[in-house]
């Protein structure tokens, strides 16, 4: 079900532009034009995600369509063309999501990036560290009006508890001054754990003394906030370092990802199996490494065109997902793909890989008007003990062999006559 939007706005012309901003992510608009439609909206459903609210209406002059929507528990971004210092503080007085100045088009631009991180921003694990109840509950509650998951610890020695508890928190705000651990001790912490591309630091202070900035920043930390902050610059902060981690993530996901099937890539696969194989040799957990490569691929995209040979190595690898879920899949370039497979003993492998040979022959693949039958290769070795180079290089020997037997089989190294 879509997340419902609450579009408070006088002028048509902006309303419909917010409501294709809001459409294009997904959001359901209601649109009210004065505070008396707000008011009979939401009397009878106030089941909304988040409102757009105009500051002036035409009979709410003042603001006063801000506290009405807010006291029926929905979130409000505020949208206003009065710019003066006062109307600012009464907006921020009020436990709005932020305000938006309709100056120019870029206020359209900002209040689409906010609707957009509403509806992601509980993916983003914060944890909170300070020893004050009062302080700490602040910070929680302005995230929390962001939609971020947020944890909290008392202090340094709780926080390093958390952190092993949960890995997935992606950000630590931290107050400087506490017990048993303060905040400077805290960062030099994490730092010997998590790099700054897994965790962003922030560090808080309410001293006086500047050089506190520049001590959480050379012990790890990321940024630094001085207590007493203004809503508007802690949310940027927290925005641009969690958008900053997000950023690196994506870039990490296109580094080691097959742009055309999303497997991993050889790059990918090579760092990571290794490691694999080794927590399968230590916990004697059998496995199998394999080589697999379609039959006649390039009489595919002869025939058919390389729009349909791109179609065909999609659903290959939705057909691997569907076999190697529990294992670590790859496409190495071209037609050729490798698994890396946890099995209970050798007989389970060699049958989890000939199933898939299997469904694969008997099953045929649409492509536009057309349908593609296909068969692959698989040249596979089990439970060795050789370096990861070696076992890929007998996989691709097996491979080699199931060719030159005729193709759509597979071959096991070292078995090559017993099955």
């Amino acid at each position: 079900m879509a997340d419902r939007l609450l579009v408070v706005e006088d002028s048509k012309p902006i309303a419909t532009v917010i409501k294709q901003i809001a459409r294009s992510l997904q959001y359901e608009v209601t649109i009210a034009t004065s505070l008396a439609q707000v008011e009979e909206i939401l009397q009878k459903d106030n089941d909304f995600f988040a409102a757009t609210i105009d500051y002036s209406l035409p009979d709410a002059l003042d603001g006063e369509a801000i506290p009405c929507v807010l006291s029926y528990g929905v979130p409000g971004i505020v949208l206003t063309g009065k710019m003066d210092d006062k109307t600012r503080q009464k907006i921020l007085a009020q436990a709005v999501i932020d305000y938006i100045p309709k100056e120019n088009s870029q206020a359209f631009l900002y209040l689409k990036r906010i609707l957009q991180w509403q509806k992601t921003n509980h993916k983003n694990n914060i944890l909170v560290v300070d020893d004050s109840s009062a302080a700490r509950n602040h910070i929680v509650e302005l995230l929390k009006r962001r939609n971020f998951s947020v944890f909290v610890a008392n202090n340094g020695v709780q926080a390093l508890a958390t952190l092993k508890q949960h890995p997935e928190i992606k950000m630590v705000i931290t107050d400087l001054e506490m017990p048993e651990m303060d905040g400077i001790e805290l960062t030099n912490e994490i730092r010997k754990k998590y790099s700054r591309e897994q965790l962003s630091v922030i560090g808080i202070s309410g001293a006086e003394n500047g050089i506190h900035s520049a001590r959480f920043i050379k012990n790890g930390a990321d940024d630094f906030l001085r207590k007493p902050f203004c809503p508007e610059e802690f949310y940027c902060r927290i925005t641009q370092n969690i958008e900053s981690l997000n950023n690196i993530a994506q870039l990490q996901i296109a580094a080691n990802t097959d742009y055309l099937t999303e497997l991993l890539n050889r790059r990918a696969f090579f760092n990571e199996a290794q490691s694999r194989i080794n927590g399968y040799a230590k916990r004697h957990i059998a496995y199998g490494l394999a080589m697999i490569d379609i039959d006649h691929f390039k009489k595919v995209n002869d025939h058919y065109g390389h729009e349909a040979g791109d179609q065909v190595l999609r659903v290959l690898a939705l057909y691997m997902r569907k076999h190697f879920g529990s294992g670590l899949i790859a496409r190495l370039g071209g037609e050729e793909f490798a698994v890396l497979m946890p099995g209970i003993d050798e007989d389970q492998l060699y049958g989890k890989f000939e199933d898939f040979r299997r469904d694969l022959a008997v099953s045929s693949i649409p492509t536009g008007e057309q349908e593609i039958s296909i068969a692959v290769s698989i040249g596979a070795v089990l439970n060795s003990t050789e370096p990861l180079p070696k076992q890929l290089n007998e996989a691709d020997n097996a491979l080699y062999h199931a060719k030159d037997n005729g193709r759509n089989q597979l071959c096991v190294s070292g078995m090559e006559d017993e099955h």
